[in-house]
């Protein structure tokens, strides 16, 4: 079957800076696809993550590699054989907690795998030495009793039995040749892998320089944008300004505009007056004639008025003249009445005494 994915999820690819060893390198530009792969004929796990035609991760999982996370998003693990660290960034802490639960299951598998693997190859070492140690007997077994047809003619069960376990290590040794040929194939090809993920690895050595400056260029970039952001943000503090004093101006417009309409108004109002003026000129004209004729009449009732205070004050004086001779003429007058009035006793008491 091959190599098939058996996990996949995606993440921000980073690798340690070979120069100082402490900080990351970005492999990507943006989140990548990042898959664990099976190979069921080597029994191996592959972390594998391609970024367009470019391979960024080819790390083989061994038993002694150990998955770390470093934060709530991010996680790294060494790589000895490709004699760096990778980094991965995700965007939630239940993505990173997944990819760590793999790589641990993985490791175990490829431990169970290796474990395998070393008891197999223990095993043919035995039978190997087994097989070597028993080969000198079946010969001296032969060289004793003879030819083969004699072999075969006086076999012991001893002899069967050794010559069984012979045809079955001979059995082992051909599987044991074919497999070292399977291994050398597989070698040969970890070789080439081996040799492509050094030119990837060059290759990347040389993209650094460049991803630095392109970084370098990035931070300018941000640097400018950061001052542009600032001025823009002020000429937006200067621009509410403006609508502030705009609005401030168009409520004052508009207060002109009410006293202008006002104004208008008033100035109508102002010729409609006008329009009379002519005729309250003449009334005022006519009025003025009036006025002046009655200050005329005024100034002759005023002579006249003089007159009749002389005439009054001369009117005054012969009252008073008359109040006094009328006053001598009534002191006579009771006089006389009195007089009269002692005639009348007079008359009365001569008239008892007649």
């Amino acid at each position: 079957m091959g190599e098939q994915p058996i996990y996949t999820t995606r993440a921000h690819v980073f690798q340690i800076d070979q120069a100082t060893k402490r900080n990351w390198v970005p492999a990507s530009k943006q989140a990548v696809t990042v898959s664990y792969f099976y190979d069921s004929t080597r029994n191996s796990y592959r972390i594998i993550s391609v970024d367009g035609s470019k391979v960024i991760i080819n790390s083989t999982i061994t038993p002694n590699m150990t998955f770390t996370k470093t934060s709530q998003k991010f996680g790294q693990w060494a790589d000895s054989r490709a004699n760096t660290v990778f980094g991965l960034g995700f965007s939630s802490e239940q993505q990173l907690s997944k990819f760590a639960d793999k790589f641990q299951e993985v490791k175990e598998s490829a431990k169970l795998a290796r474990d395998k693997s070393q008891e197999k190859a223990e095993t043919l070492s035995n039978h190997s030495q087994e097989s070597g140690r028993e080969t000198p007997s079946t010969n001296q077994a032969s060289s004793i009793n003879g030819t083969d047809d004699e072999k075969i003619s006086h076999v012991s069960p001893e002899a069967a039995v050794l010559k069984t376990e012979n045809e079955r290590l001979k059995s082992a040794v051909e599987l044991s040749n074919t497999n070292a040929k399977k291994w050398e194939t597989e070698l040969q090809t970890l070789r080439e892998n081996n040799a492509r993920l050094v030119d990837a690895l060059q290759e990347s050595s040389a993209n650094v320089e460049s991803w630095k400056k392109q970084l370098s260029t990035c931070k300018e970039e941000s640097d400018t944008l950061r001052q542009k952001i600032a001025e823009l943000e002020a000429q937006c503090a200067e621009a509410d300004q403006e609508k502030q004093k705009n609005a401030q101006l168009t409520v004052r417009v508009q207060e002109l505009e009410a006293e202008l309409n006002d104004k208008e108004q008033e100035l109508e109002n102002l010729r409609k007056q006008a329009e009379i003026i002519p005729q309250l000129m003449a009334e005022c004209e006519s009025i003025t004639a009036k006025l002046q004729a009655a200050e005329a009449k005024n100034s002759e009732l005023e002579g006249r008025v003089g007159g009749l205070q002389l005439d009054i004050n001369d009117s005054q004086q012969k009252q008073t003249h008359m109040k006094g001779e009328l006053k001598k003429f009534m002191d006579i007058l009771d006089g006389k009445i009195d007089e009269l009035h002692e005639v009348r006793q007079g008359l009365s008491k001569l008239g008892v005494d007649n």
